[in-house]
């Protein structure tokens, strides 16, 4: 197919498509341009006042303005509810939002005629009860117009509405907000630019309705006769005044158009407010300079036990822990929650307790959180904090406070305003919310940037935030849904530690899911490994570390991770192939064989000696870590595995992808954990 190329050397467009799109220009655009070249200029203010047309325009303001309004009032809601409400008839709902738009407007004129007039369905009881007659009357051309025009504001947000992330909603609620609550703060605020267009298509189009208004309110000058019907009047009488009041009409309608810029189905909503944080090494600023905060020492993961942090912590909100003022006195929140569904267990935690929940993806770690939130079908959880049963309050009502991975910051709000949202939503003053926000902010390192939006800030900036905003809600339950996870390493380690020091004064209960080890030791007491719903294990950090029981949690902690079932010569392997032990397990025992990486040997001929696991393979993948080099190798005789050499012994072994190599492991290499 030919092609028109173009300068920067691009391939153009066909000439089989460019020259019907010309066409289609030209033929959309030759009648705007013969309104242009007919129109009287020198008598066009002269149309333009005239008594008559004067009174049409301000009749049309005032009918767009009123349909507006309804139109505001009964499609918002609508449009909510197409967009976030699931319910039977939905499909013939939205059929009939959108059928004024398809249908002849003197046919919905006379629908609503037959609906709203004096013989219609509705108008003889309006007529008797109320005394109100809409056919022939001011507000017949409202009823009309609205009945055109209100589908493209329901279009325009239903859009906007459905491509908002519910993580904002669900966050704001998680804070203390309630349903309307969250609808007013959050939902229209971060879908005002879809609002704003449709509103605009909405009153243009209701400006310019013409056919539903004639047939079904008439053409009385003063009352009914609008400035599309006026120009129908004078096009009889006078065609150069129709042009005149034509060309008013198309100019209102192209400056609607030109200040939307495209934005008709409302997905420009998100586009400014909704982008994500600046990377970590953008400067956001001369602030974020100050960014940066001391490493604190590690904690040792055998130390810290919840009663201990609990005891060392003191209640919240004592002097002695310095924690800002909040809406109501923090305290000791032990957590007890019976969770059925996709997720089968039961949890118990002491206050101060910080869980690591981990499996592998679908294992229904972020379907914990969500039960326990309240947020979800797939599963349900009998939740008890303290004294006190949450299992049927909202989430709103129920004090868990939720971090998303993203953080899901409010892009319409400062990080003051966002940390001060779930203050303000359980009712505390605006001033003291916003001192208590600050305080928050100070302590978590980012008080400077308290007037900027979130998408002023660093990753690691925007996360302190929400973690911030999640605390100073003082919350009875703290889920954290990898938090960290979007952060550089630099960054990570600083959040980390910051976190850290937190939660050790924290009274409740915090579940983090991660899929790091590190954050894993270093922020938990207890690990909790999940896989399809249940739990795998739930030991201290340093008991999963030894002893790991999911053979993604070894695979996640670098090792090699082998299931099977022990019998006669070692343990029969799942994947095929037998690994010989120096301990050995009952017969019938299902066990998983871990091999650290450092303990398989590679060579290029079959090696002699000691090693009684022995396995051809081939070198797939060579990948670095640290000092040293990860070597995957693929072998028919056993599962892949992982060895960890030296660059040194890489180069000397001449190790590269596809090369032949042998492995060895040594029986007393090989750890068994009976499952």
């Amino acid at each position: 197919m030919r092609r028109l190329r173009t300068r920067t050397g691009r391939p153009g467009v066909p000439v089989a498509l460019a020259v019907p799109a010309l066409l289609a220009i030209a033929f959309l655009l030759l009648p705007l341009l013969g309104i242009l070249a007919r129109t009287p200029w020198a008598d066009l203010g002269t149309h333009l006042t005239s008594p008559e047309v004067v009174q049409a325009l301000k009749l049309s303001l005032l009918v767009s303005f009123w349909a507006l309004g309804l139109s505001l009032v009964l499609g918002v809601p609508l449009a909510w509810l197409l967009a976030r409400v699931p319910f039977p008839g939905k499909v013939l709902v939205r059929t009939l939002v959108l059928l004024p738009m398809v249908l002849p407007p003197t046919v919905g004129g006379v629908a609503l005629l037959l609906g709203f007039g004096r013989r219609g369905l509705l108008g003889p009881w309006l007529e008797d009860t109320f005394g109100i007659t809409l056919p022939f009357h001011t507000s017949g051309a409202v009823i009309a117009a609205t009945f055109v025009a209100m589908p493209f504001l329901i279009i325009s947000l239903e859009g906007a509405l459905a491509g908002l992330r519910p993580a904002y909603e669900e966050t704001a609620a998680s804070l203390g907000a309630s349903p309307f609550r969250v609808f007013r703060t959050v939902t229209l605020p971060m879908v005002a630019p879809g609002l704003a267009a449709g509103a605009a298509l909405t009153w243009a189009r209701a400006l310019g309705e013409f056919g539903a208004t004639i047939t079904f309110a008439g053409n009385l000058p003063g009352t009914t006769q609008t400035l599309p019907l006026q120009v129908y009047l004078l096009l009889q009488d006078s065609p150069e005044a129709a042009t005149s009041v034509s060309l008013l009409l198309l100019a209102i309608a192209m400056a609607v158009l030109i200040g939307l810029r495209g934005r008709w189905t409302g997905g420009a909503a998100d586009r400014r407010t909704d982008r994500g944080p600046l990377p970590e090494d953008t400067d956001a600023g001369s602030a974020d300079a100050g960014d940066t905060e001391p490493v604190r020492p590690d904690r040792s993961t055998e130390q810290a036990r919840p009663t201990e942090r609990a005891g060392r912590a003191g209640p919240a909100g004592s002097p002695a822990s310095s924690e800002p003022a909040s809406s109501e006195p923090a305290g000791q929140w032990p957590l007890h929650a019976e969770v059925t569904g996709f997720n089968r267990l039961t949890l118990d935690a002491g206050p101060g307790t910080t869980i690591a929940v981990v499996g592998p993806n679908g294992a229904g770690k972020t379907t914990l959180l969500r039960a326990l939130l309240g947020l979800t079908p797939r599963a349900h959880a009998a939740l008890r904090l303290g004294d006190l049963d949450v299992t049927s309050l909202p989430p709103h009502r129920r004090r868990v406070a939720w971090v998303p991975q993203n953080g899901a910051l409010f892009p319409h709000l400062t990080a003051l305003a966002n940390t001060a949202y779930g203050l303000r939503a359980h009712g505390v003053p605006r001033a003291e919310a916003r001192r208590a926000a600050q305080e928050w902010l100070d302590r978590l390192g980012v008080g400077h940037l308290a007037h900027r939006r979130p998408h002023q800030v660093s990753g690691g900036q925007a996360q302190r935030v929400a973690l911030a905003r999640a605390l100073a809600a003082r919350p009875r339950l703290l889920l954290l849904d990898e938090p960290l996870a979007a952060l550089d390493q630099t960054t990570r380690a600083q959040v980390r530690h910051t976190l850290r020091g937190h939660l050790d004064r924290f009274g409740g209960v915090c579940l983090i899911v991660t899929h790091d080890p590190v954050e894993a030791v270093s922020l938990a007491d207890r690990v909790l490994v999940l896989d399809e719903g249940q739990v795998v294990q739930d030991a201290p950090p340093a008991e999963v570390t030894r002893h790991p029981r999911s053979p993604w949690v070894a695979r996640m902690l670098g090792r090699n991770a082998w299931p099977g079932t022990f019998g006669p010569g070692g343990l029969g392997l799942a994947g095929g192939g037998r690994l010989i032990v120096a301990e050995p397990l009952a017969e019938g025992t299902d066990a998983l064989a871990i091999i650290a990486p450092e303990a398989v040997s590679v060579h290029r001929e079959r090696p002699g000696g000691s090693p009684r696991n022995v396995w051809p393979g081939t070198v797939r993948e060579i990948t670095a870590l640290g000092s040293r080099l990860r070597v995957l190798i693929a072998s028919d005789e056993a599962p892949d595995l992982v060895a960890e050499i030296t660059p040194e012994a890489a180069a000397e072994l001449r190790l590269a992808d596809g090369v032949s190599v042998w492995t060895g492991v040594k029986a007393t290499e090989v750890a068994l954990v009976a499952l």
